[in-house]
């Protein structure tokens, strides 16, 4: 760990600089309102969504065991999995909670970065559709979506309360992929990608290693054991796809990236593994704490290139 002052993005807040980055424990709408504006050049992270199944009353009757909307998964691998949630149909009330809360995040952010910037964001099937609008409204580009294509545990459960009585029904597919938002603060007006790559360093996405575009489908994988022994999150993504995505957030390989919500710091250490400048941000101490612990290592651990060199490719067509 570097011994030299923190950078001026960690303020006073308690922090640790882990190379050219910087790990930060403070609440992410207070870290951001402190900001210089446009003082970021793309963002990456997976944000706390807050929906009833991971409400802390339901957490509690998951750990007795109790009934309703948790559900045990079935073995995998000849291992038995934790509990995860059974997602339900939000009410209006949620939904305009969930609604305001990234409107809300939307203004943040949007004062924090450069014109052009990019922002990818972390959701799921269930709530995408609510979400990216709500970013729209907030002031964002929608750009497009991008597909993480893994084998997920969510969906494909038959009616609850109703398993043995309809046991050929599912009340939703099972889940095999994974949508990312990716939204762009827009550029002044009239200027063109070119001039906002020169006036601001963003604008566009950087291409692959390899010379290829960056493709909004990306052939993924479950998070390795070995990840999660370093940094047991428990939405912790593989390096394998971090690395691809935050490779594309800087188009000229330099400038500022952040993570507003690091939870264990996977941003961070793909960040540092490909030789970006990041601030991770979590307001959790038991996160922060396990992001410095774990981000050196996340870092060392060495990824192949796993992208397909084609969007076609990726979906065997």
């Amino acid at each position: 760990m570097n011994t030299e002052p923190l950078p001026p993005l960690a303020f006073d807040y308690r922090a640790a600089r882990m190379g050219r980055s910087v790990l930060v424990h403070a609440d992410a709408f207070d870290w951001l309102s402190r900001l210089s504006p446009e003082s970021l050049d793309a963002l990456v992270f997976d944000p706390p969504y807050g929906v009833k199944e991971y409400e802390l009353d339901q957490i509690e009757l998951m750990l007795r065991g109790g009934p309703g909307i948790w559900r045990i998964p079935p073995s995998f691998d000849g291992h038995q999995r934790s509990p995860l949630p059974r997602f339900t149909a939000l009410v209006a009330e949620e939904r305009d909670t969930l609604h305001r809360f990234f409107k809300d995040l939307a203004a943040a952010l949007l004062r924090a970065l450069k014109p052009g910037a990019h922002v990818f964001m972390a959701s799921n099937a269930f709530l995408s559709q609510l979400v990216f609008g709500a970013m729209v409204d907030g002031g964002f580009e929608f750009r497009t979506e991008i597909i993480r294509l893994v084998q997920t545990l969510r969906g494909g459960d038959r009616p609850r309360l109703g398993e043995e009585e309809f046991p050929n029904v599912c009340s939703l597919p099972r889940g095999g992929y994974e949508p990312w938002g990716l939204f762009r603060k827009p550029m002044p007006p009239k200027m063109t990608v070119r001039e906002c790559l020169r006036e601001y360093g963003t604008g566009g996405l950087r291409r692959r290693a390899d010379g290829n575009p960056f493709f909004d489908v990306i052939v993924s994988e479950r998070t390795p054991r070995c990840e999660k022994e370093i940094a047991p999150h428990p939405s912790l993504k593989p390096q394998s796809f971090m690395r691809q995505i935050v490779r594309a957030a800087l188009p000229l390989a330099r400038g500022v990236l952040a993570d507003p919500f690091m939870g264990s710091g996977s941003t961070v250490a793909a960040a540092e593994a490909i030789g970006y400048q990041c601030v991770g941000v979590e307001r959790h101490e038991d996160y922060y704490s396990m992001a410095v612990r774990a981000v050196p290592r996340l870092r060392a651990l060495r990824i192949g290139d796993v992208a397909p060199t084609s969007g076609q490719a990726t979906l065997g067509l």
